[in-house]
């Protein structure tokens, strides 16, 4: 429902988050189902970057992957291979799985299954960004996503995101995903700090989440319900 809900206030995209977030893997049929009521795309986000998570969000329906901590060419060019089909990558060819139409999809098809799918790169180690341009270059890496807090913390800045060391970053990465043609994003858990990303070229920014929503929607009628209460 939390899906449903969000798709209808009309966002383009929705993080389905399986590293962080409170679902499972057995959540994910319906909350697919319920962003693609008004057609919002579905991003998965893994736990890690395995083979058989990933081939297993994408046969369910994932028009996405996103991916915690990569760090390096190697594990880059694992990313964009377990999203693909052979020859492409070494996805497992489930014709008859949801993400494949349940069997509507032809093996002429699987290349251009294989070309739709994103594929995000989480940035947010020291080590990930120190590669930011050699994983940017892979092929099928579609973009580079900053975690604020794990990369804060790995920078020796814990949610400090205002110092020099952490904006340097931010804006190192956002340029080596421009140079290799790729878009950069980041999470944000409020709108004030949307300015700061997009204005350093980030364009796949998430904007909080339903927690979080839910949580200052709650707080901000109790604290109108007891300043009420308190004048009567």
């Amino acid at each position: 429902m939390a899906a449903e809900i969000a798709a209808r206030t009309g966002i383009d995209w929705g993080l389905i988050d399986l590293e962080h977030g409170s679902g499972t893997e057995a959540d994910l049929v319906p909350q697919l189902q319920a962003l693609g009521v008004v057609g919002t795309t579905a991003i998965v986000r893994v736990e890690s970057l395995s083979r058989l998570r990933i081939g297993r969000a994408l046969d369910l329906g994932a028009q996405g992957i996103m991916v915690p901590q990569i760090n390096d060419v190697r594990a880059a060019e694992d990313l964009s291979r377990f999203l693909r089909y052979p020859p492409l990558g070494f996805r497992g060819v489930g014709l008859s799985a949801r993400g494949a139409g349940y069997g509507s999809a032809k093996h002429s098809d699987v290349d251009a299954i294989s070309n739709s799918l994103t594929g995000i790169a989480q940035i947010e180690t020291r080590q990930g960004l120190q590669h930011a341009g050699d994983i940017a270059a892979v092929e099928g890496v579609d973009v580079l996503f900053v975690g604020p807090s794990d990369l804060s913390h790995a920078l020796g800045v814990p949610g400090d995101f205002d110092t020099d060391t952490y904006m340097a970053a931010i804006r190192a990465i956002s340029l080596a995903a421009r140079d290799h043609g790729k878009a950069v994003g980041v999470h944000i858990p409020r709108s004030s700090e949307f300015e700061r990303y997009y204005s350093n070229g980030f364009r796949l920014i998430s904007i909080g989440s339903d927690n979080a929503a839910i949580t200052a929607e709650l707080r901000s009628c109790l604290r109108l319900a007891r300043e009420a209460s308190e004048r009567i």
